[in-house]
């Protein structure tokens, strides 16, 4: 039974044994027949101790009550109306032991599955509010950060975090366990390491192997793996998903693939791959026509595989979206890149003088 500091907010008044009693009665669903019954009270008792129970934790109704309930640790998601009350047993303090049954992706639009099967996440406001934990997977996401995170500048007239936390937890639960895949203390929410895995995390583990691979002189590895690493990357990113931080941490994946694809095929250029390189980056070029170190690294791709003319070409037409839809001349990165290929100038087209 967790303790009264465990069910208390900070600055309330403790509760009772069989305030506790209740409280986590009305955590697990039960009615106030079913409490009366379960708890050998009278229902005129069991309605007097929930209103005693508002008044101490400064909750403001039942629904707030069952979301303190799960917050403070008194139920876990899996009990069930009628199975949450009495000692607990072995299968509510048995630990996880199998392998992550939860699947998070967010290299794409925000979807999750149990078991192969995908999940209904509800909402956007509480997709997002998913989204922040899963993008800090490892570290404890306070509630002011969700609500600067989701809501910005306009955040709702109720403290909605913990209502948002409590149906994520019923969607996300395995199973009948009773371990949660997001975890809560004082600072605020995390995603539970051993309970979720994150396809963010799955990519960047791949995109350091890589690095090591290439490093003990296997490019070829280091190529296959950075393709493993850009196939985690499927559809439009955190589509739909309201607020900054959705936004901002839709700029920072997408540059963190074209970074990924760009040392692939600086790799792929080095076996003498050509083919595949300039594909790769043909594709990134047309997908994101305003970056110049992608168009420059094409235009170098090209060039060393005797397509000068279609080089050429390429900053032709990175030139004209540049002065139409930024009005801005080329960068000298790129401006340098065209002189070079236009003097046959091999040696100063090394691919490290256009990657970032």
């Amino acid at each position: 039974m967790p303790t009264t500091a465990t069910t208390s907010r900070p600055g309330s008044a403790p509760l009772g044994p069989q305030e506790r009693e209740v409280l986590r009665a009305v955590g697990c669903g039960l009615r106030d027949d079913e409490i009366a019954a379960a708890l050998a009270l009278t229902e005129d008792a069991v309605a007097g101790q929930l209103v005693r129970i508002l008044g101490k934790l400064g909750l403001r109704d039942r629904a707030a009550a069952i979301v303190h309930a799960f917050d403070c640790g008194l139920v876990s998601p899996g009990c069930g109306p009628r199975t949450g009350l009495g000692s607990p047993g072995p299968q509510r303090t048995a630990r996880r032991t199998a392998g992550p049954k939860v699947q998070i992706s967010v290299l794409g639009p925000l979807r999750a599955w149990r078991d192969g099967r995908p999940l209904d996440l509800g909402h956007l406001r509480q997709q997002a509010v998913l989204a922040a934990l899963a993008l800090r997977a490892g570290r404890t996401v306070s509630q002011q950060e969700l609500l600067d995170g989701v809501w910005g500048s306009e955040p709702p007239v109720t403290n909605v975090v913990p209502v948002h936390v409590y149906r994520l937890r019923k969607t996300l639960r395995i199973g009948d366990s009773p371990d949660s895949v997001i975890g809560h203390d004082r600072r605020g929410y995390r995603l539970v390491a051993d309970a979720a895995e994150v396809d963010l995390a799955r990519m960047e583990s791949l995109v350091t192997d890589a690095g090591a691979a290439h490093r003990a002189g296997d490019p070829v590895e280091a190529v296959r793996l950075c393709t493993r690493a850009l196939d985690l990357f499927r559809g439009e990113l955190l589509a739909g998903l309201p607020g900054p931080l959705a936004e901002s941490e839709r700029l920072r994946l997408a540059e963190r693939r074209i970074a990924v694809a760009q040392r692939k095929s600086e790799w792929q250029l080095g076996l003498g791959q050509c083919a595949e390189a300039i594909a790769e980056l043909s594709a990134l070029s047309a997908e994101h026509p305003l970056n110049e170190p992608v168009a420059a690294m094409l235009m170098g791709a090209l060039y060393r595989c005797g397509r000068q003319a279609d080089a050429l070409a390429v900053f032709g037409r990175a030139r004209r979206r540049l002065a139409e839809e930024l009005g801005v001349p080329p960068s000298r990165m790129l401006r340098r890149t065209y002189q070079m290929i236009l003097c046959g100038d091999e040696a100063g087209l090394g691919l490290t003088a256009v990657t970032r």
